[in-house]
């Protein structure tokens, strides 16, 4: 007996020890996801209180944690499922179209600056190439994982289908928080990425590019490291410096894409574009800023700003000019003094009124309870995924029109594209004809969506997917499966 009560206080003792271990674990992990919406984390941080009352097991734990974290591939198949249901085509299509055709894993491991060896998991997810070389991103960031990498990739073919743009879709990352590296490291990281994936990539076959924490510092040595292997090889990726074969108008085009796509909306719901309209933009990175600067050169008032550090509203407008230098020159968005500016906490924001919202920062945000907080008439999705589909259908319910990712943050793709046809011809183009270009791909794809919004009375994001889905599907067909 007394054997037995040992082994169980044992058993007992080591259960507490490894939920111990797996929460402060898990603790480091979500205690990195500032970026995060705020609801995820609320939702993480019940889970673990469950925990540590002792009501739940570790392996229920994770799970949850799987299950949190791994939503993004899932929300966008469900918009995926729901084109395809409007487009009555057979089921035997559906894993075709959701699953990607590739997927490859590595582990890139550098020497510190500090002589300490680090290892970092990186990811490069080929969805679809029926209509033309693989074209993503590629992240740096802490939560990157593959099921991200896969979500990501999926609506880069979509993106480039709607936008009518001759690339597949493909997305990369790397699990690494890039502030915690110097430059010289993270010149070490870019370049074995580079060293484990230069035999899935090339001008003609998978286009890399820019994304979450990466720049054109990052496609300079993504060029120059693929073309110690290859040659000569501008094309290889998109989003490098100007003076090192970039294209002009590349680091606006995001945001720039942003504004016309609000405007084409604005005025094809008869409201003559964004002058004088109100604008609550989430996010202030390079896409947030460039499409604030955009908007507010045409008339259009920028009343709130967010970032992680907070947001600031002015109901007169915020000069957004103004704001960006103080933000280059180092300050927070929160410290920015303008007459009028008052600081708000970042989660108020969707509760201000105004004409249109812009998610411009991670995906996820709106949820079911931000869908039912929001004060807007109209949301564009600057940001890759900001809507869940329980928020979307709330959303529709309250006839708040959404114009989704795959069109709105189209025109990043639209001039990377550009970028890689001046490579390939080895000759550049003005600003103004990539502005224009940019312009003209943007008005036309809207009215596409547009006309299939009202033919078929469905949303604008189910719209944008049924002629997607439609584009990639026939480009299959006439390849042939064999």
């Amino acid at each position: 007996t007394a054997r037995r009560a040992r082994a169980s206080e044992s058993e007992s003792e080591s259960r507490k020890r490894e939920e111990r271990e797996f929460f402060f674990f898990s603790f480091r992990r979500f205690g990195t996801m500032r970026l995060r919406p705020l609801s995820l984390l609320l939702r993480s941080a019940r889970t673990v209180e469950t925990l540590l009352n002792g009501k739940q097991h570790v392996s229920d734990y994770q799970s949850a944690w799987s299950r949190t974290l791994s939503s993004h591939a899932q929300d966008t198949n469900t918009y995926i499922k729901q084109a395809l249901k409007e487009l009555k085509l057979p089921q035997r299509f559906e894993k075709m179209l959701v699953t990607p055709r590739r997927e490859v894993s590595a582990q890139l491991v550098i020497l510190k600056d500090n002589n300490e060896i680090a290892t970092f998991n990186a990811y490069r997810v080929q969805h679809d190439n029926a209509r033309g070389p693989y074209k993503g991103g590629i992240r740096y960031h802490p939560q990157c994982d593959l099921d991200d990498v896969r979500s990501l990739a999926s609506l880069m073919t979509w993106k480039t289908a709607i936008m009518d743009i001759p690339f597949g879709g493909a997305k990369g990352g790397v699990t690494v928080d890039p502030s915690q590296l110097t430059v010289n490291e993270l010149e070490k990281l870019t370049r074995k990425l580079v060293h484990s994936f230069r035999g899935v990539i090339g001008p003609h076959s998978d286009i890399p590019a820019p994304d979450m924490n990466t720049g054109a510092a990052e496609m300079a040595w993504f060029f120059d490291e693929y073309s110690k292997y290859m040659g000569f090889s501008p094309a290889v990726v998109t989003g490098k410096p100007v003076n090192l074969h970039g294209s002009l108008g590349r680091d606006a085009a995001t945001g720039r894409g942003v504004f016309f796509a609000a405007r084409n909306l604005l005025d094809h719901e008869g409201l003559g574009g964004v002058e004088n309209k109100n604008f609550v933009i989430q996010g202030f990175g390079n896409v947030g800023s460039w499409a604030a600067k955009c908007i507010s050169d045409h008339g259009g008032d920028i009343v709130c700003v967010s970032d992680i550090d907070g947001a600031i509203y002015n109901p007169g407008g915020i000069d957004v000019h103004a704001l960006d230098k103080h933000i280059s020159q180092g300050g927070k968005i929160h410290e920015f003094q303008e007459r009028g500016t008052s600081v708000l906490p970042a989660d108020d924001i969707f509760q201000l009124e105004c004409d249109v919202f812009i998610p411009a920062a991670l995906g996820g945000v709106i949820d079911t309870k931000v869908a039912k907080e929001l004060k807007c008439k109209y949301i564009i999705e600057a940001a890759n995924g900001p809507t869940r589909p329980e928020g979307d259908e709330i959303l529709n319910e309250r006839g708040i029109k959404v114009l989704p990712d795959i069109y709105a943050n189209g025109g990043g793709v639209a001039v990377s594209y550009m970028e890689w046809v001046q490579n390939c011809q080895e000759f550049a183009w003005t600003l103004e004809e990539v502005n224009e270009k940019l312009e003209n791909k943007m008005k036309v794809a809207f009215d596409h969506i547009w006309e299939k919004h009202k033919e078929k009375n469905v949303s604008l994001r189910t719209a944008a997917f049924m002629l997607a889905l439609q584009k990639v599907l026939d480009a299959r067909q006439v390849r042939g499966f064999a």
